[in-house]
This record gives structure tokens, sequence and C-alpha cells, in this order.
């Protein structure tokens, strides 16, 4: 938060082990240097002077000889994605996998594949139940459906910044990055990362259905599928982050 943005970053989990700083992850490292840019960036910015600003931002932490390699394995770039409010401009931009209510109306800017991948997921950890190949426990312990579609997650990602948006260095289409303008009325807002399976008008709310998808169907592939489970010893599938405001 600063005086004229509102900003819910959300790094992308890894999904190869090359690291561009040895002390971070690199979906860590890239939420941290897009928090530094929107403290720094001017208060009129734009949506497209965001996407290129912190798009070059991002890729000066790329040496040279690292560009040519990024270029053909985006999954081992610096990714994450973004949901910002300009106070200015009164516009919220969601560029990546974000999810946010204004008013009652419900936005997400879904992967394009994510649906299809998590039901092959969800397909394979059937199976396993089924054949008695695995437990529930036991896929919470070490999630082989998981490891299974890592190959196709990794194949989707060559869509980045192509069929979908992300920050990651790389220049990102305007096409697939939502912008919503809002009237001058007054709106109560709320941004979220994806961690949240059914997005709610208060936190406690929200809080709650992710309890009740835990203690239902903890691998998520029930109703709600995911690529990820709840593993055991975790109170979630994935990080959250949750913001409401009204403007």
């Amino acid at each position: 938060m600063t005086d004229d943005f509102i900003a819910v970053i959300d790094g992308s989990t890894s999904k190869s082990p090359t690291r561009i700083s040895r002390w971070k992850s690199n979906g860590r490292y890239c939420m941290q240097l897009i928090e530094t840019f929107i403290k720094k960036m001017p208060k009129d910015i734009t949506a497209g002077d965001f996407c290129q600003g912190v798009t070059t931002y991002v890729r000066k932490h790329y040496s040279q000889a690292q560009i040519s390699r990024l270029q053909a394995h985006p999954e081992e770039r610096l990714t994450a994605s973004c949901i910002v409010f300009s106070r200015l401009q009164r516009q919220v931009w969601m560029i990546g996998d974000c999810q946010c209510m204004i008013g009652d109306y419900y936005f997400d800017n879904a992967k394009p594949c994510e649906r299809q991948i998590a039901q092959r997921r969800a397909d394979i950890a059937h199976e396993m139940l089924a054949s008695g190949r695995a437990t529930i426990e036991g896929l919470r312990t070490e999630d082989a459906a998981r490891q299974a579609i890592i190959p196709d997650l990794v194949e989707a990602m060559k869509g980045q910044n192509v069929d979908y948006a992300v920050i990651d260095g790389f220049p990102i289409p305007m096409r697939k990055v939502k912008v919503e303008t809002l009237n001058f009325e007054p709106w109560t807002i709320v941004f979220a990362s994806d961690g949240y399976p059914v997005l709610k008008p208060t936190l406690q709310e929200s809080e709650e259905a992710l309890r009740q998808q835990q203690a239902t169907d903890p691998l998520n592939i029930g109703t709600f599928k995911a690529t990820k489970a709840f593993m055991l010893g975790n109170n979630s599938f994935d990080d959250r982050s949750y913001i409401r405001f009204k403007v």
C-alpha cells in the first residue's frame, strides 16, 4: 500500500530448481522487485506504462547471458501475478492469476490451461485412490498426482506472456491484461491472491470457505480442483493475501 496504489503481488511457485538469486525463490524475488517498483512509480502512471516499466525493472535483474536461456525456458524466469488499484486512474489492473470483487461483481484472470491441468491431476488422484495405490493422507504427504502434472505445468508456461499475462521481465501483451475503470460512485473492493478457492466480501468468510474446503476435500480434486493439495501440516494449499478497501 502507498498513498496512490494498493496491490496484491503473488510470486509464482517454482517449477524448476534454477534460481536467479541464490538466496530466495524466483517467485519471492519477483514479488519483492514488483513491490519496490510500485513504491517508486509516479502516481499518474497508466496501466500500459506500469506493464512496460515493471517489465524493464525485472529484466534488469537478469544477466545478458541469461536472457536467451530464459527466452526458451520461461519456467526459469522471475515470475509473479499482480493486481493493482490506481487512485488517480481510478482503475484496477489485473496482470496474471489474481482475483477481486468490485462491489458485488467478481473478476478473475486465470491461466487458460489451469483448469484442464487441475482436472488431469484430479483424475490421476481419483484413479490412485480407487486402485488402492494411494491414500488421502499419503497424497497429502507426497502429492504424486501433482508430480505427474509438473511437465504439463512447465509446458503451459511456454504460453507465458503469449497466451496469458504475467510479470517476468519479458513484454506483457496488453490484450491479456484486465483493466476495470470505476465510476465515481463509492465502491468496496477486495483483492486476493488465488490461494482462496472462494472469494467472499470479508476475510472471515473467505477463511471459513477455505477451512470448509480443507475439511471436505483436502486434495482439491472434487467440486474445486487445483494443481495442489492441502499438504499435511499446512493450513492452506497455497499462500494467500487478502485486502478490502473503500474508494
